[in-house]
């Protein structure tokens, strides 16, 4: 793979990548625009988005990939409500489903939790940590606006390191919350839907949101004003089955997403949503 034409640093040569460099090239060549720009820079997400990038590029020996990651809530409102073991059932149907998948060795996935921990950052989906009372023990805030800029800007660095190294990349990103953003410091709902904007505009992205019912917060107004689509948008009641089959639809968007062959094959079942 060569990545000297497009501006991309390998992080095999030097242990971290350019992300810098990275939204340059995408500016370049237009998968970003400048609110896209704006929303990447209100603060230095350098640091944050490295954690999430993993594997490097030459590692990947498919000649296409597909980046599912998914932002599982740890607010403390998930334990409250006694949903945490559906959340970590749920990421783990996910997973489960996408390593049965013929498509698995071009799959890679990433989970970042909504107030910022990695558990594990982009690898091969067979390589994927499951989600267990150890490693997601939900008790912090609801940082949304942040914390979807730095996935969303995680998802397009990666995007951008296997393109401009001659890789076609898509990508199915899921965010979860039981709530309305509480506790965002940089970013707004606008911000975010810079990013989204951008990315549905590339033909290359799936963005859905999964609001779990909360009994006052309108879910549906909520991802709309971040730029999320009414058809990528699951509203589940606060039932641990909903939750689980919730999930479940979201691993089979992903299924079909992965299997889609070229842009247009991927743009229809973006098109399609959760009804596809």
């Amino acid at each position: 793979m060569n990545e000297k034409s497009n501006g991309n640093q390998s992080s095999k040569a030097t242990g971290v990548v350019d992300v810098e460099r990275l939204f340059r090239a995408a500016e370049d060549e237009g998968a970003l625009s400048a609110a896209g720009v704006a929303a990447l820079h209100v603060i230095d997400l350098g640091a944050q988005i490295q954690a999430g990038l993993g594997v490097d590029v030459d590692d990947v020996q498919s000649s296409e990939v597909v980046l599912v990651t998914v932002m599982p809530d740890d607010s403390g409102s998930i334990r409250f409500m006694g949903n945490a073991d559906a959340v970590r059932g749920g990421h783990n149907v996910v997973i489960e489903t996408l390593v049965k998948s013929a498509q698995r060795d071009s799959i890679l996935a990433h989970n970042r939790y909504l107030n910022g921990a990695v558990l594990y950052p982009y690898c091969p989906v067979t390589q994927a940590a499951k989600m267990t009372s150890s490693n997601y023990d939900p008790s912090l805030g609801t940082p949304l606006y942040d914390q979807a800029v730095v996935l969303l800007g995680t998802v397009i660095a990666k995007t951008q390191e296997f393109s401009g190294s001659g890789v076609p990349a898509r990508s199915v990103t899921l965010i979860i919350t039981d709530g309305a953003d509480e506790g965002s410091r940089w970013a707004k709902a606008k911000d975010v839907r810079a990013l989204v904007t951008d990315m549905h505009a590339s033909e290359a992205h799936i963005v859905a949101a999964m609001g779990i019912d909360d009994a006052r917060t309108p879910f549906r107004e909520v991802f709309r004003e971040m730029g999320i689509e009414d058809r990528w948008i699951l509203t589940p009641g606060s039932d641990p089955g909903e939750i689980r089959r919730a999930f479940a639809l979201f691993s089979q968007s992903a299924m079909r997403a992965s299997a889609s062959q070229g842009r247009a094959t991927f743009s229809r079942a973006a098109a399609g949503g959760f009804g596809a």
